[in-house]
C-alpha cells in the first residue's frame, strides 16, 4: 500500500495582499509551501510527493522542496481548485493506494492530522476529512434585508479542513464521472455515491486567506518556538543510615540523605525545574511525602513520570543546568559520569557543577546537600 500527498498551492495571493502566489508567501521567513513539506518531512519522508503551482513557479517550487527526501512531482495548476487537484491526481505514481488531497494554505497543520486520516483510510474508509465542531451560534440571514432568522443546529455541522483522505482508485474514478467546480474534493466523492468520514481537525488547521490569518499564523508560530524556563531549588539533610544516591549515581562509603524516597536531590531539583517550567506543579504536586508507592523508591521514577506528563502536554526537554552545593562528596571526578548519567535519564543534554557555600548555612555546616536547576523546555 503506498501513499501520496497532493498539495494544492496554485491559487493567488491576492487576499494576501501579495504579489505573489499563496503557496509562496512568505511566514515567518519561510513559504506557506515549505511550512507544509517540512512538517510532511517529519510525519512520512517514505510518502510520494505532488506539488501543484501556478504555471511558470515549478522551479522556484522545486526550490523549495529540495530537501525533502521522498519522490517529488511539480505540477503546473488549473484557472480553479478542482482543475489544479485533477492535474495533481493525474500526476499520482502508478500503483498509489491511498492519496491524501491538502491546501498549502493550511501551512500549520500538524502531522497527527496526517496521522489520524490515514488510520482511517488503512481501516477501510473510501474517504476522510478532518472536521472542528461549531462553537458560534448560527442563523440564517436575507442577504437584502439584513434579517437574520434561527433554528440552526450547529450540533450537526462542522468545520471542514484538510488534508482530505481518499481510496486513490476512487477518487480518480469520481473525477471522471463529474464535472464542474466543486469547493473540496469529498464533495466530488459523495456526489459519486461514497461515504465520507470523519477524524478529529486542529484550531491550527486554519486555512490563511486575509492578512490577518497570516498574523494569527505568525502569533502561533512565535508561542510554539518560544522556549519554556523552569528553576527550581532542593536541600536534603544527611541521614548516617543510608546510602547516598545522587546524580542518578550511587556514592560508596559516603553519608546518604534523609527524605521519602531515595533522597536524590540533584534529580528532584530537576524534576521540579521540568514541572515548573511546564506549569504542571511541583515535585510536591505529583510525589508528595503521603504517597505510599513512593517511599524508599529510586528518584530515576520521578524523572521517568516527568517525563511522561510534559509529553502528554506536549513538551519536550531542550537542555537542564544543575549546580550542587555541599562540602561532601567531591563532584568533581565523577561529574563527567553524573553528566552522562543524567542526560540519559532526562533524554536531553544535562550539564553539572558543584561548589561550596564557603562555610555558611546547612551545607557549609556539612548538614546537608542542596542542588539548584534550570530546564529548558521546547514544544514538540
Amino acid at each position: 500500500m503506498t501513499t501520496a500527498v497532493v498539495i494544492v498551492g496554485a491559487g493567488s495571493g491576492q487576499r494576501l495582499g501579495s504579489a505573489l502566489p499563496k503557496a509562496f508567501v512568505p511566514l515567518a521567513g519561510k513559504a506557506l509551501l515549505q511550512h507544509c513539506v517540512e512538517e510532511l518531512e517529519k510525519w512520512d519522508s517514505s510518502i510520494s510527493l505532488i506539488v501543484v503551482v501556478p504555471d511558470g513557479w515549478s522551479e522556484p517550487a522545486r526550490a523549495l522542496t529540495a530537501g525533502f527526501p521522498g519522490d517529488i512531482t511539480i505540477v503546473a495548476g488549473g484557472a480553479t481548485r478542482t482543475a489544479s487537484v485533477r492535474r495533481g491526481v493525474a500526476a499520482l505514481p502508478e500503483g498509489t493506494s491511498r492519496v491524501l488531497i491538502h491546501d498549502a494554505a493550511r501551512a500549520l497543520v500538524s502531522r497527527e492530522v496526517f496521522q489520524r486520516v490515514t488510520e482511517a483510510l488503512k481501516e477501510g474508509s473510501p474517504a476522510v476529512i478532518p472536521c472542528l465542531p461549531i462553537v458560534d451560534t448560527l442563523v440564517t440571514r436575507d442577504e437584502e434585508s439584513g434579517a437574520t432568522g434561527g433554528g440552526v443546529d450547529r450540533d450537526a455541522l462542522a468545520f471542514v479542513q484538510t488534508p482530505q483522505g481518499f481510496d486513490a482508485k476512487l477518487l480518480i474514478r469520481a473525477y471522471g464521472d463529474v464535472s464542474g467546480d466543486f469547493s473540496d474534493d469529498a464533495e466530488v466523492m459523495r456526489v459519486a455515491g461514497h461515504r465520507v468520514d470523519s477524524v478529529p481537525g486542529e484550531s491550527r488547521g486554519f486555512k490563511i486567506t486575509y492578512p490577518d490569518d497570516l498574523k494569527r499564523a505568525e502569533a502561533l508560530l512565535r508561542e510554539h518556538q518560544t522556549p519554556r524556563v523552569g528553576f527550581a531549588m532542593d536541600v536534603h539533610g544527611f541521614d548516617d543510615h543510608s546510602p547516598l544516591n545522587l546524580a542518578g549515581l550511587l556514592w560508596p562509603g559516603e553519608k546518604g540523605l534523609a527524605g521519602h524516597s531515595d533522597g536524590d536531590v540533584v534529580i528532584h531539583a530537576i524534576v521540579d525545574a521540568l514541572l515548573q517550567a511546564a506549569s504542571l506543579g511541583d515535585l510536591g504536586t505529583h510525589f508528595g511525602s503521603d504517597r505510599e508507592e513512593f517511599l524508599g523508591a529510586s528518584s530515576e521514577v520521578f524523572l521517568q513520570h516527568a517525563r511522561g506528563l510534559l509529553a502528554d502536554a506536549g513538551f519536550q526537554v531542550a537542555s537542564v543546568g544543575v549546580q550542587i552545593v555541599g562540602n561532601t562528596p567531591k563532584v568533581g571526578p565523577r561529574r563527567l559520569e553524573a553528566q552522562e548519567k543524567l542526560s540519559s535519564l532526562v533524554g536531553a543534554p544535562v550539564s553539572v557543577s558543584a561548589t561550596t557555600s564557603d562555610g555558611l548555612g546547612l551545607t557549609g555546616r556539612g548538614e546537608g546537600i542542596a542542588a539548584m536547576a534550570t530546564a529548558v523546555l521546547s514544544r514538540l
